[in-house]
């Protein structure tokens, strides 16, 4: 697709994105703006610079972006964000993964943050289709042993409570408003559609670390072991872009796991260390016990969204480089 047919596909076209300061959202901005779409983009604190100067610095933010302040847990405040929208990308959630108190940090900004996004919704006349921020959270934490022969696709749904017993908070939440949000919108008649990202890497544009990349940062800036653990990766601009093919495919619907590759850790950092062979990576598992097989993640229903994913190699490197360039990374 060249440049030209990018700008063009959004022209006059106006769109919200909800916690635009946020990883996946910056990207969705930036990918909006180049697409030639008007954004009206919701920030908890719009008056913060590190939340700000990197949307207002893309290029069209000038002409086609408009910066609100806007709280998930204050009801109506998403009222005149979505106004006038044909399409709403719901992206603002907390991530945290080990938080002093779920409910306040994590569940009820999830929850009733969704609720008060959908609700403002209901008013909009323009409005087309709801494009929720959802997570691989939300369908694979259901006690299921995810051994070689386990597939996991769009009909997984987390176990609520499997996730409390096990005290996955950040999984509970996502699992919550992502049931919250599809009974909402059938009982008003929203269009939603649920992008459901794995463990999202690549280039940051926000001057601040996200979790999923401080996870990779912390394996690679001097840890002496890695965890037996199994990851789904998918690079931050493959997950942006298939936001947007999620509202511009009419056909879309449902929910779409986006997971462009699972391996071991001990692989993603072998990959690192053979492109920086000057970075001390671990090569030791944390417990003595066999690496964890790997499973699989479908990919069939994602094609349509997301046709080819970002090779891993090229997301880590993409990673470093920019933990490098925002000065997370010296060497």
């Amino acid at each position: 697709m060249s440049d030209k047919e990018l700008k063009i596909s959004g022209e006059g076209k106006v769109v919200c994105v909800t916690g635009a300061s946020g990883y996946i959202a910056s990207w969705l901005v930036k990918l909006l703006l180049q697409r030639g779409y008007t954004v009206k983009a919701s920030l908890r604190d719009s008056n913060n610079p590190k939340k700000t100067e990197h949307l207002v610095s893309l290029e069209g933010a000038k002409e086609r972006l408009h910066l609100y302040k806007a709280d998930l847990l204050e009801e109506g405040s998403f009222d005149a964000v979505v106004d006038g929208c044909e399409c709403v990308f719901h992206t603002a959630s907390p991530v945290n993964l080990s938080p002093t108190d779920p409910q306040a940090e994590l569940i009820d900004p999830a929850v009733k943050g969704t609720l008060n996004v959908l609700r403002s919704c209901t008013n909009v006349a323009s409005l087309r289709r709801v494009v929720l921020t959802s997570s691989v959270a939300s369908v694979s934490y259901n006690g299921k042993a995810l051994t070689p022969d386990v597939v996991v696709d769009e009909t997984w749904f987390s176990d609520p409570v499997f996730c409390e017993k096990s005290k996955f908070w950040y999984m509970l939440s996502k699992t919550l408003a992502e049931e919250a949000a599809w009974e909402f919108a059938k009982e008003n008649g929203i269009d939603l559609v649920a992008i459901n990202p794995g463990l999202v890497i690549g280039p940051l544009l926000q001057p601040t670390l996200n979790l999923t990349v401080e996870m990779l940062l912390n394996h690679i800036n001097g840890a002496q072991t890695f965890p037996n653990k199994v990851n789904m990766y998918v690079d931050v601009r493959d997950v942006a872009l298939a936001h947007i093919q999620a509202f511009e495919v009419t056909s879309a619907s449902g929910r779409y796991c986006l997971v462009g590759h699972v391996v071991h850790i001990s692989e993603a950092l072998g990959i690192i260390k053979q492109l920086y062979p000057t970075l001390s990576i671990p090569g030791k598992c944390e417990d003595d016990k066999p690496l964890l097989p790997k499973h699989q993640v479908s990919k069939e229903k994602a094609k349509s969204l997301c046709p080819n994913f970002t090779p891993l190699e090229v997301s880590l490197k993409d990673t470093v480089e920019s933990l490098k360039r925002k000065g997370f990374l010296n060497f």
